[in-house]
């Protein structure tokens, strides 16, 4: 990657990031930590407001932003991957913002690239029998109350067919065994737990927001189980 297209690839990820350290640049685009300083220093020479808070990285002043990218035909090949893992493996509450959003990508592409990507999407299918589950309509809920940190409730019946109320401070979803699993703080268990989505009777997302002091990240949760595989 010449340094031209490196200065623009951290540019890009510097928008679409909160906080990102020089090791976390370094690391993505394979150079040395002195090199992302440099480079640094460059978009800053050139108008680009780069901002550093101590203990969590670079950011891009607010109120600045990239105009609209473009896409190479490769890139817009391996989203199409992506849509066709979307349609398959999300529910409906998914798969219109992934076609919305593939859509928008297509629109950016010049008129061959847009008949090649109509080309390869019509010889791609994604067949997984085993996933039973996409007539729930919950994801996109859950995935809005894990980003606000806001309480769920939900009506659960577990394996045994038992019904429950629960208060949930989601911190996760995690998709394994062909299903997708919520994991959060239950207030009735004093716990943490894990639910299947396919359980879930009935979903209101609240406003309230997490009472645990200490929530833990999806990782630590998922370390502390210490299964023999990653999930």
């Amino acid at each position: 990657m010449n340094r031209i297209d490196r200065l623009f690839g951290m540019t890009t990820r510097l928008q679409a990031r909160k906080y990102t350290s020089a090791e976390q640049l370094a690391e993505q685009f394979g150079i040395s930590v002195r090199t992302v300083y440099r480079d640094i220093r460059a978009l800053s020479e050139q108008g680009i407001p780069v901002g550093f808070e101590a203990g969590r990285g670079y950011f891009l002043v607010q109120g600045f932003f990239l105009p609209p990218v473009s896409f190479s035909a490769e890139e817009a090949s391996a989203l199409l991957l992506l849509e066709s893992l979307g349609a398959t493996l999300a529910d409906h509450s998914i798969r219109p913002h992934v076609a919305a959003a593939l859509h928008k990508v297509k629109a950016v592409l010049r008129g061959p690239d847009q008949d090649r990507l109509t080309q390869l999407a019509e010889g791609m299918r994604l067949h997984v029998p085993e996933y039973q589950e996409g007539h729930t309509q919950y994801l996109a809920t859950m995935q809005a109350a894990i980003a606000n940190r806001h309480v769920l409730e939900l009506d659960y019946r577990d394996k045994s067919g038992g019904s429950s109320q629960r208060r949930v401070e989601p911190i996760g979803l995690v998709f394994y065994n062909f299903t997708w699993h919520l994991i959060g703080w239950c207030h009735l268990r004093r716990g943490y737990r894990d639910f299947r989505v396919a359980r879930v009777q009935r979903l209101t997302a609240t406003t309230l927001a997490f009472s645990n002091p200490s929530p833990l990240s999806l990782a630590d949760y998922l370390a502390s189980l210490n299964l023999p595989y990653p999930v």
